[in-house]
């Protein structure tokens, strides 16, 4: 069994952030964007009020029914009650959340499902940056901005290379609320910890330091390799290869066989 795992990352930031804190500051002073805007129905939504839809998920993800008071949500979002019932007014008349005049609000069901997008796919943007392409900033502040750029077609390509995780770096739960499993076929690009069992795919990227791919290549693994998936794990030229998490979502491989 050929067996390899990079070094540990000490600066990767793992922590869980609860508050709106940097991402909405940033919503509100940042300049142009350099990401396209997203075409999908949210991109009626502004940046801050996406911003608010997610911290009211994440106000009540256990108790959708439960009401968030007016000043909780303006702790969380760091403003002004005054800001926070206006948004909330706003919000309402998109049916996008319930307001309960000197108490707060709650999401609708089309609350829930767009918060619930808006959650998911910022995971899946962790996810991309920590564990594939190893960005060592703040992955959460830059998480959180590029979320709103994503569209329904590339966070169906996202979750897919991604193998559908079910968890960010930081061991919150994705949420599965209208989320589109696709299935699998051939000529995917995904990366080896996403392959199915009883597939084949040849190896067309890896994502990893220069002295990294020249490890993996010792061990006969590099751009061209034909591996399998088994039950045991990823194999070539019949040997086991036993990959960490994280390298194995920086190897895509594209598969060869109709799954």
């Amino acid at each position: 069994m050929r067996r390899f795992s990079p070094a540990p990352n000490a600066n990767r930031d793992s922590r869980f952030l609860s508050s709106a804190g940097q991402c909405a500051r940033g919503v509100r002073h940042a300049g142009p964007s350099l990401w396209p805007r997203s075409v999908s129905p949210m991109s009626e939504l502004s940046e801050f009020e996406e911003m608010y839809l997610k911290r009211l998920f994440e106000a009540h993800v256990d108790k959708p029914s439960a009401i968030v008071k007016t000043t909780q949500l303006a702790e969380m979002m760091n403003v002004s009650a005054a800001s926070t019932t206006e948004m909330i007014q706003r919000l309402a008349g998109r049916d996008l959340v319930t307001h309960v005049p000197y108490k707060g609000c709650r999401l609708t069901p089309e609350g829930f499902q767009q918060a619930a997008t808006i959650k998911r796919r910022e995971g899946l943007i962790e996810i991309l940056l920590t564990e594939v392409i190893g960005f060592e900033g703040d992955v959460l502040e830059a998480a959180c901005k590029i979320e709103h750029a994503i569209d329904e077609e590339l966070e169906l390509a996202l979750d897919r290379m991604l193998g559908y995780p079910e968890r960010t770096p930081s061991g919150e739960r994705i949420p599965v609320i209208e989320r589109h499993l696709e299935p699998m076929r051939s000529g995917l690009l995904l990366p080896l910890s996403a392959l199915p069992v009883g597939s084949t795919a040849t190896i067309e990227l890896m994502v990893m330091r220069p002295t990294d791919v020249r490890t993996m290549e010792m061990i006969g693994i590099g751009v061209g390799t034909k591996v399998s998936s088994t039950d045991e794990g990823i194999c070539s030229d019949g040997s086991l290869i036993e990959l960490s998490k994280t390298i194995s979502l920086r190897i895509l491989a594209r598969t060869d066989e109709v799954i």
